[in-house]
């Protein structure tokens, strides 16, 4: 075993220990060194011998190959992660990933459902159906409460306060926050659960979880996105979207609606506000088309 494999096991044992990471982001951070570890091994050189130099080199090739700039940078963060990590254990006494820069990818403003585009979606789901009315609630709770797909997956009825007006969300690293809850919401999944799950022969373990498939286990993510794209195909829609539009819909329709940006990030669950305010460039991406249409020296 090379010392990258070793190194790489005690920092995804960090990750998940100490920083509290998801699995999905420590999966993403392991297979970005492991990009650079295949790399490393063909000059070859080990984690505490490599520079700034064979780093560069490293990124130069991910273009090469055709690794778009969004995607490098998200590989170059890992690898920064992994130098820090390095410095904490004492393995090495400089950074060489230090003076790495990021690749210029200017800022990519994410895909916005409007109000009819989601009332188009929703009333395209078959209640015929038995999954109908799961993939309606499923729909109303992605938009009305902002979730990640993971957070909707891992719902449980422990988490569902509707007397007090909330649901709690387990977020990325295990944080929890509470999340505001429309009727809609309870509405949707009451009668879901009434008219179809509870009728279900449920998998042991999963009898907690609130969305489940047609085997009474707990949904996979990558279900929830061929739910989301069927109906938009259904519809004819456009745009490209996935789940993670409805969660950048509801925060767009808050700030358009004039919400505070600090009530979005804890309902969003972000760490740092400056997450939330691409959400203030939507709004104003959405001001400067209603000037652009409606001021009196653009009407000459």
């Amino acid at each position: 075993m090379s010392n990258w494999e070793g190194y790489i096991k005690h920092f995804v044992s960090y990750l998940k220990i100490e920083k509290g990471m998801s699995e999905n982001s420590i999966f993403a951070y392991q297979a970005d060194v492991r990009k650079l570890m295949i790399f490393a091994e063909t000059i070859p050189v080990e984690p505490e011998k490599i520079s700034i130099s064979d780093l560069k080199y490293f990124v130069a090739s991910l273009c090469d190959i055709g690794i778009s700039a969004r995607s490098q940078a998200r590989i170059i963060s890992g690898i920064k992660q992994f130098f820090q990590f390095l410095i904490l254990e004492d393995t090495i006494s400089q950074n060489p990933s230090e003076l790495l820069e990021m690749p210029n990818i200017g800022q990519k403003l994410p895909e916005v459902l409007e109000m009819e585009e989601i009332d188009q979606l929703i009333a395209a789901i078959d209640l015929s159906k038995n999954e109908g009315h799961r993939n309606r609630a499923i729909i109303e709770t992605l938009y009305s409460c902002g979730l990640r797909v993971s957070e909707l997956v891992n719902l449980r009825f422990s988490d569902l306060y509707f007397n007090e007006g909330f649901i709690r969300v387990i977020g990325k690293g295990n944080k929890e926050r509470l999340v505001p809850v429309s009727p809609s919401v309870e509405h949707e999944i009451g009668i879901y659960n009434d008219a179809i799950r509870r009728h279900q022969n449920i998998q042991p373990g999963n009898e907690n979880v609130v969305f489940l498939n047609r085997r009474g286990a707990k949904l996979t993510r990558v279900m929830i996105f061929t739910i989301v794209k069927n109906l938009a195909n259904e519809i004819g829609l456009k745009k490209n979207i996935s789940p993670h539009t409805f969660r950048h819909s509801f925060a767009t329709h808050l700030i358009e609606g004039g919400a505070n940006l600090r009530a979005i990030q804890e309902m969003l669950g972000h760490e740092s506000i400056t997450t939330t305010e691409i959400y203030t460039h939507l709004d104003q991406r959405f001001v400067r088309e209603a000037i652009n249409l409606y001021h009196p020296r653009n009407q000459k």
